[in-house]
């Protein structure tokens, strides 16, 4: 049986914003209804969403759930547009689209960098990079009335600034890389500019790739580069380019709202601030109870289910595109208790969150992520303990899109 998702008994489907906004008002909402929800996609697009935590995990690892994108109904019967705003997910080649032997030899190549022991490496070099990024925040704080945008200043050049290090890219394309990996994953893209955005990405890219071909360093690219010339079938272009587009994106934009969003959250609940700068909290707490309360990724597309699989009580029909609801299942209260909508470093389930994935799939770049965001916090309220934002939170501008989730600027008042 293939029965529509909006036929699902009792539960009308929930129309996904594609400019995006908090998601936790609705997110109560819904799983007050249950963990698991017909939604519509943007261009009237069937879909569910898995929101609670335990429903979500056991989803994410289940055998019978695919990533590939032949997996997609609606794209295979060619009911999705090229500037489809989440078509890029769907579609672009690499990890997060292939299953089985396909996406162990595409994490096998990019797993090495992002080693445990790996990352520990790079701590000198990102604790030397947020002095810097600190200087110039104070700068952009003294030139601005004692206003700057935390996230525009600090938030976003560490993270953008690591990986393409790592991946060996001028630091000239770091703003055009930003800006147009923003379109590609926002989704209120227009259609004619999603299509411009993605083309002139996978240009940049793919002018990347080729510099670095004819020019090899020390880098991740170049690594590739060799991986996919020595090895022939072991990368395609098209692989190598997507692997880079998923690197930049991941390696970044996760990070840049990880940090936005647990500035955030210490200024508004100062008493948990007092915790980590007396000692009595780690800055890794405010890190996993961040991931947890707020996750930097509300809803990610997609994955499928290659039969008709019931979760959780709720018939999810075969090629059906499913959300993974990262920002609802931190703050499942089945799983966290009922205070779950509380922002509480010292939070025993804080490190139960599902925000950098589950099973097969987990974040590659998770270990990075976490050390360049802990870093990052320390050094910011240690130079900056009476940092505050300079606007209310109410009046901070969200995210444009449902897929990430933070705002879009981030006044803050850095005070000495």
């Amino acid at each position: 049986m293939n029965t529509p998702p909006s036929a699902a008994p009792g539960r009308p489907p929930h129309r996904m914003d594609p400019a995006g906004g908090c998601p936790h008002a609705a997110n109560a909402r819904l799983l007050a209804e249950g963990a698991v929800t017909p939604v519509v996609l943007p261009g009237e697009i069937e879909g569910m969403a898995v929101l609670g935590h335990d429903a979500l995990r056991d989803f994410l690892s289940h055998p019978d759930v695919a990533k590939g994108a032949q997996h997609f109904t609606a794209l295979t019967e060619g009911r999705i547009p090229d500037g489809w705003p989440l078509r890029t997910f769907a579609t672009v080649p690499g990890m997060t689209t292939a299953d089985g032997a396909d996406h162990r030899r595409l994490r096998a190549l990019v797993s090495s960098a992002f080693t445990a022991r790996r990352v520990e490496e790079l701590r000198p070099r990102v604790e030397a990079v947020t002095a810097g990024l600190l200087d110039g925040l104070a700068e952009a704080a003294r030139t601005g009335d004692g206003v700057a945008d935390l996230r525009r200043h600090y938030a976003l050049p560490l993270p953008l600034g690591v990986i393409c290090e790592l991946l060996g890219v001028d630091p000239a394309h770091q703003d055009r890389l930003h800006r147009l990996s923003s379109l590609v994953v926002a989704t209120d893209t227009e259609p004619a500019q999603a299509v411009a955005a993605n083309r002139e990405l996978v240009e940049l890219l793919a002018s990347i790739a080729g510099a670095k071909a004819e020019a090899p360093g020390d880098d991740l690219t170049s690594a590739l580069i060799a991986a996919r010339d020595e090895g022939g079938d072991r990368l395609s272009q098209p692989e190598l380019i997507g692997t880079l587009l998923l690197m930049i994106i991941a390696g970044h934009e996760t990070t840049l709202n990880l940090v936005t969003n647990a500035v955030r959250a210490l200024c508004g609940h100062r008493e948990q601030l007092a915790l980590v700068l007396e000692g009595r909290a780690a800055w890794a707490d405010v890190v996993e109870e961040t991931l947890r309360w707020d996750s930097p990724v509300s809803y990610f597309p997609f994955r499928y289910p290659t039969r008709d699989l019931t979760v959780d009580g709720t018939l999810i029909p075969r090629g059906t595109p499913v959300l993974a609801g990262y920002s609802a299942a931190g703050r499942d209260a089945k799983a966290h208790g009922p205070d779950a909508d509380r922002f509480d470093i010292t939070r025993t389930t804080a490190a139960k969150h599902l925000s950098l994935g589950h099973g097969p799939h987990y974040c590659l770049g998770a270990p990075l992520a976490r050390m360049e965001a802990a870093i990052a916090l320390e050094a910011l309220f240690t130079r900056f303990p009476d940092l505050d934002l300079a606007v209310p939170e109410s009046e901070l501008t969200r995210h444009a899109g449902f897929v990430g989730n933070s705002v879009r600027a981030l006044p803050v008042r850095p005070t000495p």
